[in-house]
């Protein structure tokens, strides 16, 4: 396995490749730059971002990587003085950011949970850009709470009849959201409850607004309600988040029987929950449980819903409901973070998910989501007899599987990558210690033979 310590004065060698050859000079591609360093494909994409960041490098899509123009030489500025200046942040890690970047292609992808380009909409998002370009209301002001009509389609669907278009705000992706509702509701040092493990967006979201996670366990039924109930006691939280569908990165869907314990569980500690119901349209074999905020009388549950998962990447559309006061908090903190959302995404969204060929598209999207995920499972209780699957979920985009004791799930993703695949270490979704050594699998990016390769991989990996 790769030895990180060797990457500086790797770096240091691509540096001055880099910097010796001519103005726009094409780079060797991402394999001839491992084979030549001995690297693995995630360390070479590090280190030729970090040589773009220096603006050395420019990418030029489906051309490839090539030396930037030169500037007139000049004085090396001396930028020691930012040291002082940023202090340290906790929370600003790259876990997050690793999720978020593309993979080189040469990798299979088995990190993202995203839906890869094949599973897009191309059809119905181009017809609906250009409709959308069109309107007037596309380049004009909206109601700062969002485009009403997809507020109320966001209402109709999450509130079960509960909820109207007022209930409503608009926001820029479920990342925007997640990260205004812990800044404008919550303040720095306080504690928020959080699943053990959870979404890796989440807990950078929450530390990077100053926040205490306090972790909860859960089983294959979800949260577990009197642990929830003894958390907000305890820690006097007054905020929880939870994926009752499909929870990343283990599948578990909250059991009917819980869904009023952790309702009642709020209200006696007169907190917030905070329902990301990310997974919503990704119901692989059953029909989709009712949302909490649709049980929620008294304005405890603050809903989340993005449609960048469904839809595309770069969609960056997403609605908040909520019952109160809160919306309002809410509504003003998301002014203060970039005014609105832009109108012309919002109605993109909109006509996308009301387009007749929608629920087409999305059916499509299910059947081939099933047939890779059933080929990732038969791979691993084939190849990976060592490891446990405890749950195949029923929805969502992920496995969680748990490692033989001993192995090292950084260790295991570092080989796995050098061997041309990518995987995200277990660690990285739990706010404190992991209880073992786990690996999330997403088979939303790859078809049947890829995902199959790729578990023979981790096969290789973990068997050597």
């Amino acid at each position: 396995m790769k030895d990180d310590s060797t990457e500086s004065p790797v770096q240091a060698r691509l540096e001055a490749l880099v910097r010796d050859l001519p103005p726009d000079t094409k780079l060797p591609s991402y394999r001839q730059l491992q084979e030549r360093y001995h690297l693995s494909p995630a360390s070479v994409q590090r280190m030729l971002a970090d040589l773009a960041r220096q603006g050395l490098l420019i990418t030029r899509p489906g051309s490839g990587t090539f030396t930037a123009p030169r500037r007139a030489a000049r004085q090396a500025a001396d930028l020691s003085w930012q040291t002082l200046a940023l202090g340290s942040r906790a929370g600003l890690g790259a876990d997050l950011e690793r999720l978020v970047d593309p993979l080189p292609p040469e990798l299979i992808g088995m990190s993202s949970g995203f839906p890869d380009e094949r599973l897009q909409p191309v059809g119905l998002l181009t017809a609906a850009a250009a409709r959308a370009a069109r309107r007037p209301r596309a380049w004009s002001r909206l109601p700062t709470q969002g485009l009403p009509e997809l507020r109320a389609y966001l209402a109709a669907e999450a509130g079960g009849g509960q909820l109207t278009d007022q209930n409503v705000l608009i926001a820029s992706g479920g990342q925007a959201a997640l990260s205004a509702v812990f800044r404008h509701l919550c303040s720095p040092g306080e504690p928020v409850i959080v699943e053990s493990p959870t979404y890796v967006g989440a807990l950078a979201a929450a530390r990077a607004a100053g926040l205490v996670l306090v972790p909860v366990p859960g089983d294959e039924d979800g949260v577990l309600p009197d642990v929830l109930a003894d958390a907000f006691a305890r820690t006097g939280s007054r905020m929880a988040y939870l994926q009752p569908r499909y929870a990343n990165p283990h599948g578990t869907v909250l059991a009917p029987d819980r869904r009023e314990p952790v309702l009642t569980a709020a209200a006696r500690a007169g907190a917030f929950l905070l329902e990301d119901d990310w997974m919503r349209d990704f119901d692989l074999a059953t029909s989709p449980p009712p949302t909490l905020i649709s049980a929620d009388d008294d304005g405890h549950v603050i809903y989340l819903r993005s449609v960048s998962k469904p839809v595309a990447a770069g969609l960056r559309v997403s609605g908040l409901a909520a019952r109160g006061p809160v919306l309002a908090r809410l509504r003003r903190g998301r002014i203060s973070d970039d005014l609105f959302v832009a109108p012309i995404l919002q109605q993109i969204a909109l006509d996308v998910l009301t387009a007749p060929g929608w629920p087409r598209h999305l059916a499509g999207v299910r059947r081939r989501l099933r047939e890779r995920r059933d080929a990732v499972v038969a791979a691993i209780r084939e190849l990976l007899p060592t490891c446990r699957l405890d749950l195949v979920p029923a929805g969502g985009v992920h496995l969680w599987l748990r490692l033989p004791d001993g192995c090292n799930d950084a260790d295991v993703a570092d080989a796995a990558a050098a061997r041309g695949v990518a995987v995200n270490p277990g660690r990285s979704s739990f706010p404190s210690e992991p209880p073992g050594p786990f690996l999330r699998l997403s088979y939303a990016g790859e078809e049947p033979p890829a995902l199959r390769e790729g578990v023979r991989i981790l096969a290789g990996v973990i068997g050597g």
